[in-house]
């Protein structure tokens, strides 16, 4: 298929996808409750005329689009359509009118290129090779991930997908770029959660306390060595603590404290061994300054890695059509994708969507009150979509 056709339909359905994109944003839904957002998704898939089966893990949404010939293969496509708990600030036509609740991931950009991608591949079927799956996955964002419940009911089956692929907007990548990385790319992610038990009383009078606030303070600083003393170098690792509460005052130390953190790291061994250290350092110091001690680890999304071989096929192909300076090798990352799971299951890619335009002030990270996307990452985002589907044989 000629890059010249694909780019003449796309500017014709890019306006409809900034539309798409424009509307979910402004009407965000967190995870698990994407009942409105599923129900857009629908409507839009059956004015496109394409057959879908919902309520798959709750407000998920699968198809097929085949080719009119008989064909063995399958390829996955997958967006998330979940929001974040974050008040929005920017002061847009489309901003969230669901207070608290923005897509600040670029979840609905995923959900529109998708869309998009979709009209076009119905449009063009006759020209496939392979029947293309559809997956519109709740639950990103929270444990224990649509991506595994999914999975679970069976999305890789009927018919058994070969081959997955995903995109992610990256607001480091200006408009434009894209960007891979073969092998071991991003991290597992553990959540950590901690309640110190101790005497509370008057702070003119610690000696009359068991302080979990110093006790906690203790247990932050030393866990800290489990990283650096324990773990082999050469393997990626992150211990963070973003949460402390201690409802006390000035002068009042308080009965207990809560942390809340998160561990992550690209080996299994290691991963397991950290939780047992945590919990062991946590405790033993919990005890010996007389405080108890509540630790519990949830175990979160597994490491994400690129299949390599789809991955640089995949990469051959972008630089076919967008050119070699326009595709990125990108660094592994400590953030942590659901999108973990299909690769544990199938060989899969996950790619990287350029959306930065610092002449537009579009610079903000993801998971930002400001996060926005120049929205021609919409146009490069279906054209590699549409890029992949069409080159597979």
């Amino acid at each position: 298929m000629k890059k010249e056709f694909i780019q003449n339909r796309l500017r014709e359905i890019h306006k409809d996808t900034i539309e798409i994109r424009r509307y979910i944003h402004q009407n965000p839904e967190l995870s698990f409750k994407e009942f409105k957002t599923s129900t857009y998704i629908q409507d839009k898939l059956t004015e496109f005329g394409i057959s879908f089966t919902n309520g798959v893990a709750g407000t998920g949404i699968i198809g097929t689009i085949s080719p009119d010939h008989p064909t063995n293969k399958c390829i996955g496509l997958r967006a998330d359509i979940d929001a974040l708990p974050i008040v929005e600030d920017n002061e847009v036509s489309y901003k969230s009118k669901n207070e608290g609740i923005m897509h600040a991931c670029g979840h609905d950009v995923h959900t529109s290129i998708l869309l998009g991608s979709l009209k076009f591949i119905q449009e063009n079927r006759q020209a496939l090779n392979a029947t293309v799956k559809f997956i519109f996955q709740p639950g990103e964002e929270k444990l224990p991930g649509g991506a595994s419940l999914m999975i679970a009911e069976g999305v890789l089956d009927s018919p058994k997908v070969d081959e997955i692929y995903g995109l992610h907007v990256f607001p480091e990548l200006e408009t434009g770029k894209i960007g891979l990385k073969s092998g071991m790319y991003m991290a597992s992610c553990d959540e950590i959660y901690m309640k110190v038990i101790g005497k509370g009383g008057h702070g003119a009078m610690p000696h009359q306390n068991v302080d979990p606030i110093l006790i906690s303070a203790h247990i932050l600083t030393a866990l800290q060595q489990v990283i650096s003393r324990n773990c082999n170098p050469a393997i990626p690792s992150v211990l963070s603590f973003g949460r402390i509460e201690g409802l006390g005052a000035t002068n009042v130390i308080p009965n207990e404290v809560n942390l809340q953190g998160t561990f992550r790291t690209m080996d299994e061994n290691w991963r397991q061994e950290a939780h047992h250290l945590i919990k062991k350092q946590a405790t033993f110091i919990a005890k010996s300054m007389g405080a108890d001690i509540e630790v519990n680890i949830e175990r979160g999304y597994p490491f994400l890695e690129n299949n390599p071989e789809l991955t640089e096929m995949t990469r051959h192909k972008l630089i076919q059509y967008f050119g070699e300076n326009e595709v990125i090798n990108l660094p592994i990352r400590m953030t942590g994708e659901d999108f973990a799971f299909y690769g544990q299951k199938i060989p899969s890619t996950f790619i990287r969507i350029g959306t930065r335009n610092e002449e537009k002030g579009i610079i903000h990270p993801v998971h930002h009150s400001k996060f926005d996307i120049d929205e021609d990452a919409l146009f490069v985002g279906m054209e590699t979509f549409i890029n992949i589907v069409f080159q597979n044989k």
